[in-house]
């Protein structure tokens, strides 16, 4: 699976864009708060109609207009896909597949599957377990249309009972209807659970050998799924919390409020970890990302690396280079020299400059 071209109209900082990439390694190359991130979040977008910043559509569109397009040309097993979407600031976006328009997102699913690595992801282990579970869900509801389904179904139910503990101050007597919302939060919940806990599993087969070899033999690292609540504890979980959850006007059991934590060396490194330690974890966090997507896709993802070698020294730039094989990356960096110091196959080269775009070769 490879991206062959994309087109921007009124996207972030670009009115008009169109590009084509190389099977291999693309560098996009310029000085900061240019725009070369935002060629990466409309690839991102494209492959999963989300921003990996979390941004609102409407934040996306050009401040200049009311609406803005992404085309993305993908082929896959030999056949030529184009992913149109439509993002508007008053309305839901609008995703079509080679013209024929689609309702959910899962019918995007698998067209286009993207590994995302930037600067924050290295401070994945080291900051607040919101950040770790955004990661489990970005990759969970690309590889898994039901995860991505009882996720949104069960944040939904976690919004309305929220605002029905919010309404029971002013009137008690809708507590008799709580019932309901606990019923749906434990059934969509205990999915989504039971999927994190799986995922974990696959995670560890993979990030053991990647960890030992980064960390040169030293340290030997696992994954260990912490959910808030266990499965047969949820329905009685969610009683014995009810009156502080009244009291707080939200809901404070289940698997939005889970972590992970990652042991190496016998420690806790997210909360006794050294920089480094956790640096190291966070990179093979995501190269294990990147080894269960071809093993679980049978296919090659797209990786976009955004600024991210700058951020590493040169035994894990050489050991994240050297792992990259014959997946196509798009690569963003402010010059060139990181690549020619580490010898690095170029595949094509784009100038980015106040969202003027310049394929150099």
């Amino acid at each position: 699976m490879i991206i062959k071209s994309l087109e921007l109209e009124n996207f972030r900082n670009y009115e008009t864009l169109s590009m084509r990439f190389d099977s291999g390694t693309n560098i996009l190359y310029g000085d900061n708060a240019q725009g070369k991130t935002n060629i990466l979040e409309a690839i991102f977008l494209s492959a999963t109609t989300k921003s990996h910043k979390g941004s609102k559509d409407r934040d996306i569109i050009n401040f200049s207009a009311d609406e803005a397009h992404i085309r993305t040309y993908v082929e896959k097993d030999g056949l030529e896909n184009r992913v149109d979407m439509h993002l508007r600031k008053s309305k839901s976006k609008g995703i079509a597949i080679n013209g024929q328009k689609i309702k959910k997102a899962a019918d995007l699913l698998g067209l286009l599957n993207v590994v995302f690595f930037s600067p924050e992801d290295l401070s994945i282990i080291k900051n607040g377990p919101a950040d770790r579970r955004r990661f489990v869900d970005m990759e969970l509801c690309q590889l898994d249309s039901f995860y991505l389904y009882n996720l949104n179904n069960y944040n939904k139910i976690v919004n309305q009972r929220n605002k029905l503990l919010k309404e029971l101050y002013s009137n008690p007597s809708l507590r008799d209807t709580l019932f309901i919302w606990d019923s749906q939060l434990i059934s969509y919940g205990s999915k989504i659970i039971e999927r994190r806990k799986a995922f974990v599993e696959q995670l560890n087969e993979i990030i053991y050998d990647i960890h030992l070899k980064l960390s040169g033999g030293k340290e030997e690292i696992k994954i260990i799924y912490e959910p808030d609540v266990l499965l047969e504890d949820f329905e009685k979980s969610l009683k014995n919390n009810q009156e502080r959850d009244i009291r707080l006007k939200q809901t404070s059991t289940g698997p939005h409020r889970d972590d992970f934590c990652f042991m190496a060396g016998g420690i806790d490194i997210r909360k006794f970890g050294s920089q480094g330690q956790q640096r190291t974890a966070a990179l093979s966090l995501k190269l294990s990302e990147l080894e269960l997507v071809k093993k679980l896709t049978k296919d090659t993802p797209l990786l976009l690396l955004d600024d991210v070698l700058s951020e590493l020294d040169s035994s894990r730039q050489n050991y994240l280079l050297n792992s990259i094989g014959d997946i196509q990356t798009i690569i963003t960096c402010t010059g060139l020299e990181e690549f020619v110091n580490n010898r690095f196959e170029i595949n094509r080269i784009f100038k980015v400059s106040n969202a003027v775009v310049i394929q150099e070769n």
